[in-house]
């Protein structure tokens, strides 16, 4: 092991640690917000009970992002000189549009929102919770701008060895960004949807009743039911976009070696990238030409047409890839069977949470935390997925990594991994504590202060 796969390695730690995260906090302001607009239109309690514990929630996992945030940036320059000397004058740009445009607006509005529910007028409040969630949105815009430039570059030029923007439309809306950013802000809306339900269930299962708890627990259930038909034709759309631009990862992803027609679909195999073949596969006959091209004989790229004369292996690596969106789309499986069963029961019995048996709570006890197994299992396809290449077709990882001793590395990945083990199980821990803290015996807010239109006093 060198210092290229230890580096490799210590950033996907940290950004494995990191993207946990946002992921929560994308889409939990937007539901923050929801819970906020019906309770300034109904006045009903249970929806300000639920902003007032799942706002905790969002301010916990807010400032765990924004702390991991900042140890990933400093490995720019520890670990990966060659990729701001090489790309960094559209890099930077990026970078910066993401913390002035977001991170700045999350900062300003977030003590109005977490500390200011009865200092400042309830439209204010309000407006500040809507701030907040759509800095976090535009935070994502930002750093998946990035990201999918670096899978799909387009709009610049390279002059002595570094590029510059030749057209910063292109750059921002190059081909790939449009779908990546729609299955990440989709994947985030799954997460907070399961942890919603998930979190409530144990809850419920606790014998908390109250209304606050079955209306998470509905809304969460509701929320993963309708995302995941649309995150399933997001990726199908997702996929036939990677199939035009990066195909090497579409052949790692599927585990086919020969380019050609009616190619299966590899439920399970044992990829052996010695030998160039597939071990114990179990295979649908002509899925994967039907998934891709949506034709049985349609033609998948293989691995083979991406090794050069010279020997030299211009693909990533199969088994990551092949295995890891396995996880993911297993993951998704599992979220859709569930929500759908779950609502099903709902709406056949009439009754509610009422209707859900002991069996299906326990089963998302633990699915709380599925959405992060299904964004990681992603994030791991993506990235894994563009190797060799740092910049597609622009420079490669090996080109970008700092001349660092390889202990040195190993050290300090150590204690990355140490570090954030701990704080991974105080956080779930804190959440948990959460769950089991706060019962039906919330303080009763003040409905005048609270919402769009004042609400008359008791």
């Amino acid at each position: 092991m060198d210092t290229l796969l230890f580096s490799r390695i210590q950033f996907g730690a940290n950004i494995s640690f990191h993207i946990l995260f946002p992921t929560i906090t994308i889409a939990l302001g937007w539901m923050l917000l929801y819970f906020k607009l019906r309770f300034a239109r109904s006045g009903a309690e249970r929806w300000m009970q639920a902003y007032r514990f799942w706002v905790k929630i969002f301010a916990l996992s807010f400032a765990m992002g924004v702390v991991s945030g900042i140890t990933m940036s400093f490995q720019f320059g520890t670990n990966w000189p060659g990729f701001m000397e090489t790309v960094g004058n559209i890099a930077g740009p990026l970078l910066a549009y993401e913390v002035l445009t977001a991170f700045f607006l999350e900062a300003v509005f977030l003590g109005i929102m977490l500390f200011g529910f009865s200092r400042v007028p309830g439209w204010l409040h309000t407006l500040a919770t809507f701030l907040v969630a759509f800095g976090t949105t535009m935070s994502a815009f930002w750093i998946l701008v990035l990201s999918s430039w670096m899978h799909t570059p387009a709009g610049y030029e390279m002059r002595d060895g570094v590029a510059h923007a030749t057209d910063w439309f292109a750059i921002i809306f190059n081909p790939s960004m449009p779908y990546r950013l729609a299955h990440m802000l989709l994947a985030s809306g799954l997460t907070v949807a399961f942890l919603l339900a998930g979190l409530s269930a144990y809850r419920w299962l606790r014998d908390n009743r109250s209304d606050e708890v079955r209306l998470s627990l509905v809304t969460g259930l509701g929320l993963g039911a309708i995302l995941m038909p649309v995150q399933i034709l997001m990726g199908d759309l997702h996929g036939l976009n990677t199939l035009e631009h990066q195909p090497a990862k579409v052949a790692a992803m599927e585990g086919n070696w020969d380019t050609g027609g009616n190619v299966p679909l590899l439920l399970f195999a044992l990829p052996d990238e010695a030998a160039r073949e597939n071990r114990a596969a179990i295979a649908i006959p002509n899925g994967a030409s039907l998934i891709l091209t949506h034709k049985a004989e349609g033609v998948v790229p293989g691995l083979n047409d991406f090794i050069t004369e010279e020997g030299e292996v211009l693909h990533p690596p199969v088994a990551p890839v092949f295995y890891a969106f396995r996880v993911m789309v297993g993951t998704g499986v599992a979220m859709l069977a569930l929500s759908w069963v779950a609502i099903g029961l709902m709406t056949w019995r009439r009754r509610g949470a009422d209707a859900l048996p002991r069996p299906i709570l326990l089963a998302l006890v633990p699915m709380t935390f599925s959405g992060w197994v299904a964004t990681l299992a992603g994030w791991y396809t993506t990235e894994i997925g563009r190797q060799p290449w740092l910049v597609t077709g622009l420079m490669t990882t090996e080109q970008a990594v700092a001349d660092v001793p390889a202990p040195m590395v190993a050290t300090t990945l150590a204690m990355y991994l140490a570090v954030y083990a701990v704080l991974l199980a105080a956080y779930i821990g804190v959440l948990f504590h959460l769950a089991r803290k706060s019962g039906s015996a919330t303080p009763r807010p003040d409905p005048r202060r609270t919402g769009l239109n004042p609400i008359p006093a008791e």
